[in-house]
């Protein structure tokens, strides 16, 4: 079984809901990021807040920088499951 295939999302019901889980954490990455470079544009146009803006730049970029972290978390756990239930049919045999 290898890391970032379609199939280790689909292997059981356990799997379907931890890809899905981590959709939703992702999306959320996303969400917050884009909210965190929105609102540091808009507060760029003033020079008083400029030193928050750079914070909120700061911020999406750490968010951004999550998303393929998170990846490779949920595609290691999901590898780990599968791996388990290669042992769960050798164990059967």
């Amino acid at each position: 079984m290898k890391l970032f295939r379609h199939e280790n999302r689909e292997n059981n019901a356990r799997s379907r809901a931890l890809y899905a889980k981590f959709e939703i954490a992702y999306t959320l990455i996303d969400f917050c990021a884009a909210v965190c470079f929105v609102v540091g544009s808009v507060l760029f146009f003033f020079e008083s807040t400029q030193t928050s803006a750079t914070w909120l730049f700061l911020i999406g970029s750490i968010f951004f920088a999550a998303k393929p972290c998170l990846r490779v978390v949920r595609e290691i756990k999901l590898y780990r499951m599968g791996d388990m239930a290669d042992l769960a049919k050798r164990y059967e045999n």
